[in-house]
């Protein structure tokens, strides 16, 4: 893999898995989204990863007229690469998760690259009270979700961002995953340095253990060589120990309230930019130095803050 002095640290601000009742500080508002976006962006994330929320209820909404309510907000406040979401929510149609990204352009896109199962339910089972009536049916329906992203899926996205200059974060939940990404760059479809996102600790994808992140990594680079980027999340309390172990490989690091709501053992972070500056904390600990947002846009290549439609 390429390796860097420096760290890309991305931070996932709100998702679509955590529902409101599982915390008090999950960013729901486009005022919230915003102000988390900005705040993780000033403690050292070089790339923020947005999904957005229906103010009112905080479910999942994908819709491109949500996201145009903070985006630009996010662009006056900050020269963090802004990353939409092509995952969206749970049962969400293609058309759904692509449309925010096609409407708005942006320097980078999430690009899921495979189906599986996507089983959250166990976090339904942990909880007695909810705010929404529509929390604890949307966790327990994962039982019988299949995230779906088929080859044809998959090369649309590819061909229609592309058209826009979008480039990618490749998010890779197993390794047969890092394949199909392989399939995709042979075919010419998507071109290096590819930033692969691998993903651990979600029932349904590739197990949480450290062995795991180093076949990944070997596969990764067996498949691309020189050609990508390592960055790895990881979720709930795994989060820290994965991605400051993908750091000291020379990788690159993802944390965020999408991805573990908690900055401690029994923790609940109170805001995205608190995780931020623990992991930057840490990295900086170990000698290793933080990407600005100039630093990630010439290694990953992207057209630049000013070539997106908001």
């Amino acid at each position: 893999m390429r390796r860097s002095d420096k760290v890309i640290i991305t931070c996932a601000i709100t998702g679509g898995i955590h529902t409101p009742s599982m915390s008090p500080y999950l960013p729901i508002t486009p005022a919230q989204i915003a102000a988390e976006s900005v705040a993780a962006a000033e403690a050292g994330a070089a790339m923020i990863h947005l999904h957005a929320r229906n103010p009112e209820t905080g479910k999942p909404d994908q819709t491109p007229e949500r996201f145009l309510e903070f985006l630009p907000q996010i662009k006056r406040g900050t020269d963090a690469i802004i990353n939409i979401t092509t995952g969206g929510g749970l049962g969400m149609t293609l058309d759904q998760r692509l449309a925010p990204a096609l409407k708005v352009a942006p320097e980078v896109a999430s690009m899921n690259m495979g189906s599986f199962n996507f089983n959250i339910s166990a976090a339904a089972e942990k909880r007695t009270e909810w705010r929404f009536d529509w929390e604890r049916p949307y966790l327990e329906a994962s039982k019988d979700l299949i995230l779906s992203n088929t080859f044809t899926q998959i090369e649309r996205g590819m061909r229609e961002l592309g058209a826009l200059g979008t480039r990618f974060e490749f998010e890779c939940y197993d390794v047969g995953q890092l394949y199909n990404l392989a399939h995709f760059a042979d075919r010419g479809l998507v071109k290096p340095p590819f930033f692969v996102q691998c993903i651990f600790g979600i029932m349904g994808g590739i197990g949480p253990d450290p062995e795991n992140l180093m076949h990944m990594r070997a596969t990764a680079d067996r498949l691309f060589g020189n050609d990508y980027y390592l960055s790895v999340l990881a979720a709930g309390r795994h989060q820290l120990p994965f991605v400051t172990l993908s750091a000291l490989l020379g990788g690159n690091v993802r944390v965020g309230l999408e991805d573990s709501l908690y900055a401690g053992k029994g923790k609940l972070a109170t805001s995205n930019a608190e995780q931020v500056a623990k992991i930057r904390r840490i990295l900086e600990e170990l000698s290793l130095e933080i990407a600005t947002p100039a630093d990630a846009r010439a290694m990953l290549g992207t057209k630049g803050r000013n070539n997106v439609n908001f």
